[in-house]
């Protein structure tokens, strides 16, 4: 099976799999450049939470005997890592499959110099190949990348085909997943330390490669999410999942907006609008601002759109400049059929829709939205995750910004924005 980037597949489902071995490939222009595949098991944090959990040829095998990583002397493949599924602890919910290229600043290396990058996942029992994802073509001056991601997902494992680049080579990577390195004092490290300081600003960074593939480093945008509160969503809020999601789009209004603000909508059968949050104090906002706020009504059943109008009653009346504003909606189903009436109304207003379906439902209201009438613009796009922690930061920011530019195009043609 041929991957294409984002894609997920089982890998367990149907199968009977006790190992398997992810092969990694690639051919380099200067014979002097060095590269190393590594991984890196994950709790549900997303956090390598101890040093021994990464794997690469500084520590070549976990203590569970879960993953093991060997370099290969012959053949195509030129590094390997075998995960023993049986060994993978319980505290692991996430694999992370990485190459970088070694001292890659330093050296003036970068991705950009290295072609025809792809994995193989084969059951290393009989060595049937499972998948093959080829990735890379639009790297530049990347040094690092996640290149996928093993997950467990309803008692089983899947593979989420990343490709995500990162500048700042394997400490940008460590410190993406919590480990501290111990750097030495030369330029290049110093450098990599200014650049890699939290979370939030490699999350920046991938919004503005986003951005930049997509012709948007220009554009100046107000940024709001809405978020579901509905019975469903309980869970995901206690978790840290609605947190994360919080986070994770607070980077994209820190790109657009000049005030690197953030929006915030709850709703049930009521809604919220609570204060916006920025880079300075995003830290427990949901548990500060959301759960621990008795004023909020929580986990009722879904009423979108008094949430709606309340956006447009901010955004046309409040603060009428013509600016344009990107909603992301995060629903997990259940969405009331009356949003379309709101959503074609709303068409003349420099409002653009946003929105993402969570979970296992089927959305039928949210899949119309591509091919209703009645609108002077398409002005509503939906994407579906089944779990939206599973997907990494590249593959989000490409999913929610995919049809935004079309829609700034069809906007300005039409005179709803400047």
């Amino acid at each position: 099976m041929l991957l294409a980037k984002g894609q997920k597949v089982d890998v367990t489902k149907g199968r009977k799999l006790t190992t398997i071995k992810l092969l990694f490939g690639w051919t380099i222009k200067d014979s002097s450049i060095s590269i190393d595949a590594a991984a890196f098991l994950l709790s549900e944090r997303n956090r390598c939470e101890r040093d021994e959990d990464f794997i690469f040829y500084g520590n070549p095998v976990a203590r569970s005997g879960a993953a093991s990583h060997t370099g290969l002397l012959h053949g195509a493949e030129l590094e390997a890592i075998s995960i023993n599924l049986q060994r993978v602890p319980d505290s692991t919910a996430k694999i992370a499959f990485t190459v970088t290229i070694h001292e890659g600043e330093r050296q003036g290396h970068f991705m950009q110099d290295v072609s025809s990058l792809y994995v193989r996942l084969i059951e290393e029992s009989n060595g049937e190949e499972l998948l093959r994802y080829e990735y890379g073509a639009e790297f530049t001056m990347e040094t690092a990348v996640v290149v996928g991601e093993l997950y467990r997902h309803s008692g089983e494992w899947k593979f989420n085909a990343v490709s995500g680049g990162f500048y700042g080579g394997l400490e940008a990577l460590c410190t993406s997943f919590g480990l501290e390195i111990e750097q030495e004092a030369s330029e290049v490290a110093a450098a990599v330390e200014e650049m890699v300081q939290t979370p939030i600003d490699l999350r920046k960074k991938l919004v503005h490669i986003t951005l930049e593939k997509k012709k948007l480093t220009h554009v100046v945008a107000k940024v709001g999410i809405v978020l579901d509160i509905t019975g469903s969503m309980q869970t995901l809020y206690k978790n840290g999942t609605v947190q994360e999601v919080v986070e994770r789009i607070l980077a994209v209004a820190s790109k657009f907006d000049d005030n690197g603000t953030l929006d915030v909508w709850v709703y049930d059968t009521h809604f919220s609008r609570l204060p916006s949050v920025t880079e300075r104090d995003f830290g427990h906002y949901v548990q500060n601002k959301i759960l621990n706020n008795n004023e909020i009504h929580k986990f009722g059943r879904n009423n979108e759109p008094p949430v709606m109008e309340d956006v447009i009653r901010k955004y046309t009346v409040e603060e009428d400049d013509g600016i344009p504003v990107f909603i992301i909606f995060i629903n997990d189903g259940g969405v009331v059929k009356p949003i379309k009436k709101v959503i074609t109304a709303a068409s003349v207003h420099p409002i653009f829709w946003q929105f993402v379906g969570i979970g296992q439902s089927d959305f039928e209201v949210l899949k119309q939205l591509d091919t209703m009438e009645g609108r002077i613009v398409d002005n509503a796009n939906f994407i579906h995750l089944d779990d939206i922690a599973a997907v990494s930061d590249e593959v989000l920011y490409d999913l929610l910004l995919n049809e935004f530019p079309s829609w700034l195009k069809a906007a300005k043609d039409k005179r709803i924005i400047r």
